[in-house]
């Protein structure tokens, strides 16, 4: 983790495709609650209304064994796959891979580039938006690649709200205003309460002061960056974790449905267990990290995110039919 097409007209419909509910919506994950450290799956609701303002990640409802498709009969070829170049078309919207092509292989995507603190978060801002995928990672693409950059809250700031509105506009995107709004408020906090100045994009301040622990520093995004609820903060952490060791291991609902369909172990610590038992047949040489713990945590982020991506994008029969014919 194909959205309709956009309206020419402005103002946007009122009555938009949700993110995480659709078969086509982004999903993502979370972190532990301040006052537990059990909970380790977070949970999205399948229709949602409005962005939940709970900080803590919710827990994923309990699955019935019939209902569990059949379990793969070698997770080491399934996990060689999600690692490997050949998952990422499958877990991308369509026309990222064709706006690729015709334009700059080098731009920075959400489904293949590494990002600061900074980036995720903004990606965070974006995808718990109530829209589709492919209008999520289309934005981001705008958003973070010339000739906007908005990689810094600097750059954010600069370009004030008609730059941001413009960005968004060339995205092609949904609610515009109120996302360049509250980008232009996210890059003010990030700038007074969240980091140490505006070229600053690692966040570091969030973890010291809430001490490293997952609760607080869910507690502390929150209430610093508007619009940013449960969602979001899944969103982000699912993906922070391959830098934040603290958050791991996360996954959050909307990717554990995707692992389960794939039949991968859809609870963190399940998962965090067999990709360290298969660790040595792993294909991790593209992998980076400065030691083998680093690039495990990157690996169980690269895993979650081709896994929801594929699901997403209505590719799971895809994957597993690509996993036969290894």
């Amino acid at each position: 983790m194909v959205g309709k097409a956009q309206k020419k007209q402005d103002p946007e419909p009122e009555k938009l495709m949700d993110t995480q509910s659709s078969p086509k919506s982004n999903g993502a994950n979370a972190s532990n609650d301040p006052k537990s450290t059990t909970t380790k799956v977070s949970t999205i609701p399948s229709k949602r209304k409005a962005e939940s303002h709970d900080p803590t990640p919710s827990k994923a409802p309990r699955r019935s064994a019939r209902s569990a498709p059949p379990r793969v009969t070698d997770p080491t070829k399934l996990l060689n796959f999600l690692l490997s170049p050949s998952a990422l078309p499958l877990s991308r919207p369509k026309d990222e891979s064709e706006a690729l092509k015709a334009d700059n292989p080098t731009q920075k995507t959400y489904a293949s580039s590494t990002f600061t603190p900074f980036e995720e978060l903004v990606s965070a801002v974006i995808l718990s938006r109530p829209i589709s995928h492919t209008l999520g990672v289309r934005s981001i693409r705008t958003l973070l690649n010339a000739p906007y950059d908005f990689t810094t809250p600097k750059a954010i700031r600069e370009a004030g709200p008609e730059g941001r509105r413009e960005a968004l506009d060339k995205a092609r995107t949904q609610h515009r205003q109120k996302t360049a709004d509250e980008l232009g408020a996210f890059a003010d906090s990030v700038v007074e309460r969240l980091g140490a100045g505006e070229d600053d994009v690692g966040l570091e301040r969030v973890r010291r002061e809430a001490e490293r622990k997952v609760g607080k520093e869910r507690e502390i995004l929150q209430r610093n960056v508007k619009g940013l609820g449960r969602t979001g903060l899944d969103i982000f952490f699912q993906r922070i974790q391959g830098a934040w060791e603290e958050a791991y291991p996360f996954v959050h609902r909307r990717t554990a449905d995707a692992l389960h369909k794939l039949g991968l172990p859809s609870s963190a610590d399940d998962l965090r267990e067999l990709l360290e038992e298969k660790w040595s047949e792993l294909k991790s040489d593209d992998v980076t990290g400065s030691n083998d713990e680093t690039k495990k945590r990157k690996a169980f982020v690269r895993v979650l995110e081709r896994a929801v991506g594929a699901d997403l994008e209505g590719n799971i029969d895809d994957i597993s039919k690509k996993v036969v014919e290894m």
